[in-house]
């Protein structure tokens, strides 16, 4: 049977009909599933899961979104797709304004910060930790290998670049749920661990705006490696250590929202079909 009668009778394989939604649910399942492992001691004691078993969960769960993109691009693209998304990672040749978008994220997270312990409460003191930079390198190198390299070439053949960033953005912060409770240092946040959820995703999928603004121009999933590594180092290495629940959602809200309006800026500029 060739390939067009398989498509035209649907026994085409349900990977290659479905590759966005296989990623999603195959990094979820090992993403949670790692996760899972590494607390389950303390589940079937029924303890509590400690800060240190919470943070230990995130290098689990990073397994996900690149096993699962390696993996579905193998069994799609044979190893001319592994090659090809090898060669998108090392892609440097471009101008240097893009690189001048990895101190977005420390610049926006340092000035929300400032503001905030200038009008608002000292407590809002910019960190220094740096052991966080290692998170942020983590997170970047592993992530982006399935958000950008896999997920939002084959979203946006559907949906455009917009719109597939803001699911994108959508699915990339509900995929923190294991570990949403031990981001920040207000944990556990309690009462207020809802509007801290939203408010870090409505963060992120705006991150995934830029993010993917620069993937488009440059086709450099390296670059999209190192705006994620900034960003997750950002939050990592400034966040105040003082505060409370409260007050880390609300920090997270304004950030979400000065986040949102340098997208809108970039929207004017218009984005790559």
């Amino acid at each position: 049977m060739s390939e067009l009668q398989a498509v035209v009778t649907g026994r085409e394989p349900f990977l290659k009909r479905h590759p966005v939604f296989s990623y999603f649910a195959l990094t979820y399942a090992i993403s949670w599933t790692g996760a899972l492992l590494v607390v389950s001691p303390h589940l079937v004691r029924r303890e509590v899961v400690p800060k240190l078993g919470g943070v230990l969960m995130f290098p689990a769960m990073l397994l996900g979104p690149s096993v699962a993109a390696l993996l579905l691009t193998r069994v799609l693209d044979g190893r001319a797709g592994i090659a090809e998304l090898f060669a998108r990672m090392r892609v440097i040749s471009f101008g240097i304004r893009w690189y001048g978008m990895l101190l977005v994220p420390p610049a926006l997270v340092f000035t929300v910060l400032l503001c905030l312990k200038t009008f608002v409460s000292p407590t809002y003191a910019p960190n220094h930790f740096l052991p966080g930079l290692g998170f942020g390198l983590l997170a970047g190198f592993f992530e982006e290998i399935g958000w950008m390299g896999f997920a939002f070439p084959r979203m946006r053949r559907y949906w455009g670049s917009f719109a597939s960033a803001a699911l994108l953005g959508v699915l990339w912060g509900t995929w923190h749920l294991p570990v949403i409770d031990f981001l920040g240092a207000a944990t556990p946040h309690g009462t207020y661990l809802l509007p801290f959820f939203l408010a870090f995703t409505a963060a992120m999928t705006a991150m995934r705006e830029l993010i993917a603004f620069v993937y488009a121009r440059t086709k450099s999933v390296l670059l999209a490696q190192l705006m994620h590594a900034s960003s997750t180092s950002a939050l990592a290495v400034l966040s105040p250590p003082g505060v409370s629940a409260a007050q880390e959602a609300l920090w997270y809200v304004v950030y979400g929202a000065a986040l949102w309006v340098l997208v809108a800026v970039f929207i004017r500029r218009g984005f790559s079909k």
